[in-house]
């Protein structure tokens, strides 16, 4: 049987490492704060005490970090990931993170006789449960084949991009594209009921529409409750947001809605929006 670590088990993290468990694998787990170990103990995993043991111990570890800073972290730290790695053991990060940081990370797997793959994903907390992510990995051909039984209890489409790089490259354009997206849907949210119109007729407009998608479906029925549950927090949309606006500074393009957007955001947080989900950004529009 195919032994796979997992290293994060946040509102993503845990859910995919959920999947792993159910679908047979043999799981070996580590979370920064223990009583997240401890739901996957309850499911069948096995705990390790640092990232280093898991990585040590299983062929292949897949990490799902918050941020470049954790991801980081997570490696290069007393007894992380990398103390871990050699005889060929793969490290693939899932974590949604800069193209320079995932390159760093890269190297240094590579450097201790590791394979390493990018492979951040597409999706919030029901797709991770539901093993439905869009998973945009890039890197170590070979790992990425040998992942693949994995990959595919967590993803519902599963894209190689290349080398290393592209697949955080790619995240974040996509993140932008959603934070913009959900900017100007809270826009017309306000506007509608301002305007004196139910935002239910706004939202039936546009699903019936050439602008129906599933996240204004979705979203604009929460926030017409007031509900804003985490699926995705919305400090971590700020800060894909803040990491694409970088990107476009690095390449030389322009990026004046993701930069409104972003700032947008950054209100939210300061408001004390962070923990909550990212389409809490209309308390900040409305």
């Amino acid at each position: 049987m195919q032994e796979f670590g997992f290293i994060g088990l946040g509102v993503m993290g845990s859910a995919m490492a959920k999947n792993l468990v159910k679908a047979g694998f043999k799981v070996t787990v580590w979370n920064r704060s223990p009583e997240k170990s401890a739901e996957l103990a309850a499911v069948g995993a096995r705990v390790a005490a640092n990232p280093a043991e898991v990585t040590a111990t299983c062929g292949i570890t897949f990490a799902m970090l918050a941020d470049p800073a954790a991801a980081e972290a997570v490696c290069f730290g007393p007894d992380g990931a990398l103390a871990g790695i050699g005889d060929g053991r793969g490290y693939v990060d899932m974590s949604t993170v800069d193209g320079e940081t995932s390159a760093k990370i890269g190297a240094a797997i590579l450097q201790k006789g590791g394979k390493f793959l990018e492979a951040p994903v597409s999706g919030s907390k029901k797709p991770a449960e539901d093993g439905t992510l869009v998973i945009l990995a890039a890197g170590d051909r070979s790992l990425y084949d040998a992942a693949m039984p994995g990959l595919e209890k967590m993803g519902k489409k599963i894209l190689f991009l290349g080398a290393v790089g592209n697949g955080a490259r790619m995240k974040l354009v996509v993140n932008m594209v959603m934070g913009g997206m959900m900017t100007i849907f809270c826009e017309g949210l306000a506007l509608a009921e301002k305007g004196g119109l139910e935002k239910s007729d706004l939202l039936e407009v546009l699903d019936a529409g050439a602008l129906a998608n599933p996240m204004f479906k979705l979203k604009g029925g929460l926030i017409s409750q007031g509900n804003y549950t985490v699926a995705f927090p919305l400090k971590h949309m700020q800060k894909d947001l803040r990491l694409a606006v970088a990107l476009g500074d690095t390449v030389g393009q322009p990026l004046v809605a993701a930069a409104v957007a972003n700032e947008a955001f950054k209100k939210a947080k300061a408001l004390g929006c962070s923990d909550e989900d990212f389409s809490a950004v209309y308390k900040v529009i409305s």
